[in-house]
């Protein structure tokens, strides 16, 4: 299956990407995998893209466009992958079907992960993190360490992100709103669109999102 995954930050892409991808055996391919494979491996597009970072700049559609065409040419995308993080914008969708027309496939489905916006800023502000370990994360309601501040797992400091308080996830949620949500309009034209609830235990959205896809394949 060829899917792209969509969805508000904080709804959980990340996590359900790897579980969808692992029970689909097909790669998890993210924004973030592709720019820091390319800047490790110091090729053309990745110091082309440290650079603009380092400058505080964005990096053009162009080059997120390259590296993206770069990881799905290669042999483990060739019977499908997930796509988590790209497209972002409208221009970056129509430049991958563009891509894929090129090669004589298309997608088969976009997922779009659905969470009121109230719920987004709580997961999102209530995140605290260990200083020691980032892969050791707290939720002040739904996942409070036993002692305030101190990670159960190796005593570190826990502490909430700049960019997780609830006015930058806001703002976060209107970048989102002007930027990525258009995509789904484009891609409902194609008919490619399941709407899933993001909401309850990660076990459940992932099987209600395997259902959705499939059921979404079979009707394709």
């Amino acid at each position: 299956m060829r899917i792209v995954l969509v969805g508000p930050p904080g709804a959980g892409k990340g996590t359900q990407a790897t579980l969808l991808a692992k029970t689909l055996s097909i790669p998890h391919v993210s924004t973030g995998d592709l720019f820091r494979a390319n800047i490790s491996q110091g090729t053309e597009l990745g110091l082309a893209a440290k650079s603009l970072m380092d400058a505080g700049k964005l990096v053009p559609d162009e080059v997120t466009i390259e590296m993206a065409k770069d990881r799905l040419a290669q042999p483990d995308a060739a019977h499908g992958f997930l796509l988590d993080g790209f497209p972002r914008n409208v221009a970056q969708s129509v430049a991958l079907d563009g891509i894929l027309k090129e090669w004589g496939i298309e997608l088969d489905g976009v997922l779009d992960l659905e969470v009121p916006e109230d719920e987004v800023v709580r997961r999102i502000a209530g995140r605290r993190i260990c200083r020691n370990d980032g892969g050791h994360v707290y939720h002040v309601e739904s996942h409070p360490p036993a002692a305030e501040g101190i990670c159960d797992v190796c005593g570190g400091e826990l502490y909430q992100r700049s960019d997780d308080t609830e006015d930058k996830v806001r703002t976060r949620l209107e970048v989102y709103h002007t930027e990525t949500e258009p995509i789904i309009e484009y891609y409902q034209k194609q008919g490619l669109v399941t709407t899933i609830a993001a909401l309850g235990r990660v076990d459940e959205v992932t099987q209600r999102a395997i259902e959705a896809l499939r059921k979404n394949k079979d009707e394709g």
